[in-house]
């Protein structure tokens, strides 16, 4: 029995040092582990207010909130398991090489990423504008982080990927509060011009019309059949298409009243050989 309590006490001094000093790590660990999770937790909380209170897409806000969030919680625990004496350099090495994989394997994802995320945070356009890109134009639908949805005039629904329109031209015709008219009509040398221009300025008397600045007409160019004249005036973003329309409408029937006539094309002789 004295050599079992001999045998004991012996162990216990050789490893009741290893002991404190493990369980002062684990302790230290544990704690820092408690309250560095809880600071990446208030950390990204503030963020996201700080996001949220400039107005920042919600979509974004959620996703890099989640995206940082989880990045902090990985940084931590892998500083924990090097407090402990857990060799943490083979881990990083890991993540490492699989962040180098998935990176590669979805570049255009992530291209597509990076290109939603310029979006939502610069915002060169927003849900309801009317935008040509691409070749495409329609009224945008949805912003995700990957794609954009836009509706086009006769309803179709296209799907743009963000990594190309962000780094492509964008039109936004809806990005100004107004827009200018330039309504190009071509008439006869032989017109009379100052009766042409009483006509069209007549016809820019319309509720929609701006009068400031006020509507003008002048000769844009003159042309190897025709003389080509320009009526600019300016309207609302709103009025724009209506506009044009009504002025298609009425300009022809208008001027040929006045006894101004539109320049014919100039017409083709074929020629056939017999």
């Amino acid at each position: 029995m004295e050599m079992n309590v001999d045998q004991l006490v012996k162990v216990s001094e050789a490893w009741l040092p290893v002991l404190l000093e493990y369980s002062g790590k684990l302790t230290l660990a544990l704690l820092t582990l408690l309250i560095g999770w809880w600071l990446i937790n208030v950390l990204t909380g503030k963020v996201g207010a700080l996001m949220q209170h400039r107005r920042v897409d919600r979509t974004l806000q959620g996703f890099i909130g989640s995206l940082a969030n989880i990045i902090l919680k990985i940084l931590l625990m892998v500083s924990v398991a090097s407090m402990i004496g857990i060799s943490t350099t083979s881990f990083v090495a890991a993540i490492g090489a699989a962040g180098l994989a998935i990176g590669l394997a979805l570049q255009g994802s992530l291209a597509n990423f990076a290109g939603g995320v310029l979006i939502l945070l610069f915002r060169p356009f927003k849900v309801g504008d009317f935008i040509e890109a691409q070749g495409v134009s329609g009224t945008v639908d949805h912003i995700q982080i990957f794609h954009t949805v836009l509706r086009t005039g006769d309803n179709k629904t296209v799907i743009m990927p963000n990594g190309s329109l962000s780094n492509g031209i964008i039109t936004n015709y809806s990005k100004q509060a107004n827009r200018q008219v330039l309504y190009d009509v071509k008439v006869e040398y032989s017109a009379d011009l100052s009766k042409a221009r009483d006509v069209l300025l007549k016809l820019a008397e319309d509720p929609r019309v701006h009068k400031d600045p006020e509507p003008v007409v002048v000769v844009s160019a003159l042309g190897d059949t025709s003389i080509n004249l320009s009526l600019r005036l300016w309207t609302s973003n709103a009025d724009y298409w209506s506009v044009i329309f009504k002025l298609n409408e009425s300009v022809r029937d208008s001027l040929r009243a006045a006894g101004v006539e539109l320049a014919q094309p100039p017409r083709m002789v074929q020629v056939v050989p017999s």
